[in-house]
């Protein structure tokens, strides 16, 4: 059974930090993709930042620069370091996981299998 757990989620004043770690049990990267994905009431979930077993990266336009996803393949743990938030970014941060990374460069919902519960992240002006 795969579980995915998200932490390190707070609140923040506009050009601060936080990072955030999502532990997975039950599955690990080789072969697939995770990624971060936010939601804020009455929007769609949007992706983040992705990143596939093999390292490669993508990230969503707005957090180019100041978000940086990163992995510990032995702790099976992915990360997402924020750096420079604003007001902007505050939302629910859900971690997911793909197995299959076939599209994973389309940082896309419908390509997830796996979700977290998500953490809270409120950044204020």
């Amino acid at each position: 059974q795969v579980q995915l757990v998200e932490s390190g989620g707070g609140s923040v004043q506009a050009g601060g930090s936080l990072r955030l770690s999502c532990a997975a049990s039950g599955y690990t990267f080789s072969g697939g993709s995770m990624g971060w994905f936010r939601q804020v009431p009455g929007k769609e979930r949007e992706g983040v930042a992705g990143m596939h077993s093999d390292s490669r990266t993508i990230y969503a336009d707005s957090v180019k620069g100041r978000f940086t996803i990163s992995q510990d393949n032995a702790k099976n743990t992915l990360y997402l370091q924020m750096n420079s938030l604003k007001p902007e970014d505050t939302a629910m941060y859900y971690c997911a996981a793909d197995p299959g990374a076939r599209r994973w460069l389309l940082l896309h919902v419908d390509e997830y299998v796996y979700w977290g519960q998500g953490t809270q992240v409120t950044v204020s002006s």
